[in-house]
């Protein structure tokens, strides 16, 4: 696979142009002149011009395509922001079928924490060769002889204090309801807090997110955590009812109604009274229902399919959806008045590679299950990761899933029971 160097634009490669009597070629043009790259990609906080300019100069002495990936940060050692830039501009370069290219980074350009951030990228989340260069010595490929198993190196940096947070968010001291949710990020954090301020209101809650992104954990802890917790918690999959019986399951019906109705059936809207209705997929839902369900809503009545007496409900509606709801509405395939009924709350459930530092939590977490499973079983060894497994686990679902997918919840356990147990 054909070599990609990525790197900060230093001061000193800006200086190599109007200086080189002074710095030489800058450690940037010394890598270039030294290996053979396919491909360079640049990431600069410096103006726009000057790094143009540079681009420009390196591109005379390069052969290797370059492209320039520019970085707003406040301060050029604030390791949360250098950390986010450089993992932004490393995820841009992966192929869909191949994934990730042959990866190197540079250590010599720009501050001591970018240089900091390039070795544990490499040491978890994507596998590189690291080099140095000067302007005595040339470049050279630096290795380092230990493994740093961390996903999300700023979380060791911070000092948050979460009970302020919470205390600021207007929230109670804990939540057990929301204690299945594994997640630590910032984005998941934020998420939480909203859907526990909704919990205890009976209103309805609009749920959207990518397939596989916890859609029914966060409605059935928003259940769990609500005066209805004690009422039926009934979950339905839209999009897996047939159209012709989606008003029937829903309202359910009479005896005779149509054919193959041999006796009276009870709807979700009926058997969930009192609790909460979980309509996943309710975009899927025909017109027609969209109607009925529409009527629900606004006078919690019913009519079940083949009768003709109204039916009072009293039930709390959460539905989900995996793909953005307004443009269903635009599109008109689902009805404009239904939307804001339903979205009187709206919670957006980011996926798995929009949370950092969740997936070795996640990891964790099913390793535990897998050995609390195993436990009882004869012979069963205890299964732990080293550092090294650990980290080939992080890279694999990186590779799998760089840009598109949903990989929220790491559904595939299988890959944690591949995984041999080691402690080296």
């Amino acid at each position: 696979m054909d070599p990609t160097l990525v790197a900060w634009i230093g001061r000193t490669d800006i200086r190599a142009i109007t200086e080189p009597e002074a710095v030489g070629l800058g450690p940037i043009a010394q890598a270039v002149t030294t290996y053979d790259f396919a491909r360079i990609r640049l990431l600069s906080n410096y103006p726009e011009d000057e790094s143009s300019n540079y681009v420009h100069w390196l591109g005379q002495r390069a052969s290797a395509a370059i492209d320039l990936h520019h970085a707003e940060l406040t301060s050029p050692t604030d390791f949360g922001e250098i950390y986010h830039a450089a993992v932004s501009a490393v995820t841009d370069l992966a192929d869909s079928k191949t994934g990730l290219p042959d990866l190197w980074f540079h250590l010599s350009p720009g501050t001591p924490a970018m240089a900091a951030v390039w070795i544990l990228l490499s040491k978890t989340r994507f596998p590189a060769t690291l080099i140095e260069s000067s302007k005595e010595q040339g470049a050279k490929v630096v290795n380092f002889p230990f493994d740093i198993s961390v996903e999300f190196i700023p979380d060791l940096l911070r000092n948050s204090d979460d009970r302020l947070e919470r205390l600021s968010a207007g929230l109670p001291p804990e939540a057990p309801e929301f204690e299945h949710i594994i997640h630590r990020s910032r984005i998941m954090k934020d998420l939480v807090a909203r859907a526990r301020r909704v919990a205890p209101r009976s209103v309805s809650v609009l749920i959207e997110g990518e397939s596989g992104t916890g859609k029914e954990l966060v409605a059935r802890a928003i259940h769990r955590s609500s005066s209805r917790r004690d009422k039926p918690f009934i979950p339905v999959n839209c999009g897996a009812i047939p159209a012709e019986l989606v008003e029937s399951e829903l309202f359910g019906h009479k005896r005779g109604a149509f054919t193959g109705a041999l006796s009276d059936h009870v709807g979700v809207f009926e058997r969930g009274k009192g609790g909460t209705l979980f309509l996943d997929e309710v975009g899927e839902l025909p017109p027609s229902a969209q109607v009925k369900f529409l009527r629900v809503l606004q006078e919690g009545t019913f009519i079940p399919v083949g009768d003709e007496r109204e039916r009072k409900v009293d039930v709390r509606v959460i539905a989900a959806t995996n793909r953005p709801l307004l443009a269903e509405v635009s599109a008109g395939r689902f009805r404009e008045d239904l939307f804001y009924r339903l979205a009187v709350a709206v919670l957006q459930i980011p996926p798995l590679r929009e949370r950092p530092g969740d997936l070795s939590l996640l990891i964790d977490h099913f390793l535990k299950i897998i050995n609390e499973d195993g436990s009882s079983e004869p012979g069963f060894e205890r299964k732990k990761l080293s550092p090294n497994a650990r980290n080939v686990l992080l890279q694999r679902m990186f590779t799998f899933f760089p840009k598109g997918g949903s990989t929220c919840w790491v559904h595939n356990i299988n890959a944690l029971r591949d995984v041999q147990s080691t402690s080296s």
